[in-house]
């Protein structure tokens, strides 16, 4: 039980016990996915000694089920009852690690109970979340199917002077329709609005001579995928042409680099090399990619400071960019992952410039 190793490792690193959220660190944890808890106290307390019990309201008598559990009604005042679950399991104080996503409120309420030294929960879980398993791989696998399968349903779209919003939203829709939902809200920058890594799809009609940006993911029984593809609708600008041709050879050597037992930051100088060697240093202007899972961005991140060393079962984006204001932009992204001690890509669509 995933719940089992965190507490070892607390007993190793000298922590007493944990609080532990909703969230994907409580889902990794205990398979257990609270939707919208929202204002209401929800927490599993754990202690080192391998001994944890659940706070919740009662709108999930229903769900918590194999766990010591405290529900709690409106009207009633939930900290008193954690104060009471603290206490039985001996947690006066002491090292803790908190969920690195609590609400404040809660945290500021916890407080009040007693003098607990706070440590991120992310320090310890990362080390086990990191390395995925053959059964999260083959759902992340599933993920990026559905990605590469929307990317080749859209081809055959008539995009051309549809808004940028409309367009994400299709794209969101088709996803939704294969998969359990949509990993983040999708990216879709067209022209001068692709020199902008993060632009919100917005009224710009996309034009004949557009490079565009698309950027999106599937969630799949909980785990990510998160592709990028540019594509072009009528021929563009040969700049934009040559800018492609770089992204694109940037983001093959930055894969050929993965492998077992080198840095992450080597992966992200392969990139950033072949970038910097074509004269478009300064505008690749964020890191070569970061990790994936449950979450569409976490541990490890693909950086010229990643110092993490890539071992089996690590998944993670690959991603380099150039992006020109006023011209334009173009991304290329896969999600890769350390199988065999090798990278292998588990999305697999189209990465030649296609012009619609």
């Amino acid at each position: 039980m995933r719940l089992e190793k965190l507490i070892s490792l607390m007993k190793d690193q000298g922590f007493d016990g944990a609080l532990i959220s909703p969230g994907t660190n409580l889902y990794y944890l205990t398979d257990l996915h609270l939707h919208e808890v929202g204002e209401r106290l929800t927490v599993l307390v754990v202690n080192a000694r391998g001994e944890y019990h659940f706070l919740a309201p009662s709108l999930y008598e229903n769900v918590i089920r194999g766990f010591p559990v405290t529900f709690w009604r409106d009207g009633e005042n939930p900290y008193e009852k954690l104060a009471w679950i603290l206490a039985e399991l001996q947690l006066p104080g002491g090292r803790l690690l908190i969920e690195d996503t609590m609400r404040a409120d809660w945290l500021i309420n916890i407080l009040r109970l007693e003098s607990f030294e706070f440590h991120p929960l992310s320090s310890l879980v990362k080390e086990l979340r990191m390395r995925k398993d053959r059964r999260e791989i083959k759902l992340m696998k599933h993920a990026a199917t559905v990605a590469d399968r929307v990317f080749e349903e859209l081809l055959g779209w008539n995009i051309s002077g549809i808004r940028e919003r409309e367009l994400a939203l299709k794209i969101e829709l088709a996803v939704r329709e294969l998969s359990d939902g949509i990993s983040f809200e999708p990216i879709v920058a067209s022209g001068e609005n692709a020199a902008n890594p993060h632009h919100a799809p917005g009224d710009r009609r996309i034009r004949k001579g557009d490079l565009v940006i698309l950027d999106y993911g599937a969630r799949y029984k909980g785990y990510c995928s998160d592709i990028t593809r540019t594509i072009a609708v009528g021929q563009p600008d040969e700049r934009l042409v040559e800018i492609y041709n770089v992204v694109k050879e940037a983001q093959e050597r930055a894969y050929r680099a993965v492998r077992e037992g080198i840095k992450a930051k080597e992966v992200d100088r392969a990139a950033r090399d072949t970038i910097a060697g074509a004269g478009y240093e300064k505008y690749f202007t964020h890191r070569t990619g970061h990790g994936l899972g449950l979450d569409v961005h976490e541990e490890p991140y693909i950086g010229p400071e990643g110092e993490v060393v890539l071992e089996e079962g690590m998944t993670f984006t690959i991603e380099p960019g150039i992006y020109v204001p006023g011209l334009g932009g173009v991304r290329i992204e896969d999600d890769v992952a350390v199988i065999d001690g090798k990278g292998k890509r588990l999305t697999r669509a189209e990465r030649e410039l296609i012009v619609l």
